[in-house]
């Protein structure tokens, strides 16, 4: 995730955090409990950095409750979301 010092992406202080914290916790549920909201946080950072365009649609869209039109672009925008990662994934 860095190259040549630099945190390309903005998720390297999350990605240290994490690792730390699977330092401090060994394997198993203590650790998933514990680590949890850094691994989720590391996640969508990263998401954010690949596919900025489609994460924010889905925050802005899936945020809450709302209409049948509403949830249908909530459900659209995850779809796209969806593409756009597996577009990212090596064959």
């Amino acid at each position: 995730m860095e190259e040549a010092g630099r945190d390309r992406t903005g998720c390297e202080n999350l990605q240290r955090a994490l690792s730390e914290c699977h330092q401090r916790f060994g394997p198993g549920a203590m650790r998933d409990a514990a680590c949890r909201h850094l691994n989720r946080a590391l996640a969508e950072c990263l998401v954010s950095f690949v596919c900025p365009d489609e994460s924010e649609a889905v925050r802005t869209l899936c945020g809450s409750g709302g209409t049948r039109l509403k949830r249908s672009q909530c459900q659209q925008a995850q779809l796209s979301l969806s593409v756009c990662i597996s577009s990212h994934q090596p064959d």
